[in-house]
């Protein structure tokens, strides 16, 4: 299967409060706008994510048991950097710490809509995020 890249797109209230958070708090780029700008791809370095405002009252999966959208730090001085940055800004509440569920060290972020978002390094010693 030749596939180039990939999209996955989530549904919320306001593509603008969306567009700072992801664009202007988390410094991603847009790199494409469709729809008269309703819906808006967001560049991650490795893969991309797409937010459309689709004005027909879908849920949004977000929330503690929704939707996670994790960024791959690194190593754990990356995931303490964007802490302290995020920190800064007044996004990040609680430090990181190595989770007792998962080998990994994180934090979370949530955005305008309440996806959560973690900036994470994965602990382990092989596969991708080695």
């Amino acid at each position: 299967m030749a596939v180039s890249s990939s999209v996955v797109f989530l549904p919320v209230q306001d593509i603008e409060k969306t567009t700072r958070f992801y664009r202007d708090q988390l410094g991603l780029p847009v790199v494409l706008e469709q729809s008269g700008g309703i819906c808006r791809i967001f560049d991650s370095g490795c893969g991309y994510l797409g937010f459309c405002q689709y004005g027909d009252g879908r849920p949004i999966p977000a929330g503690s048991k929704g939707v996670c959208l994790s960024f791959n730090c690194a190593d754990n001085d990356d995931v303490d950097r964007h802490y302290q940055k995020f920190a800064a800004m007044g996004l990040a509440d609680e430090p990181p710490k190595k989770l007792e569920s998962f080998p990994v060290y994180s934090f979370f972020l949530q955005d305008p809509d309440g996806y959560r978002v973690e900036f994470q390094k994965i602990q382990t010693e092989d596969g991708p995020f080695s």
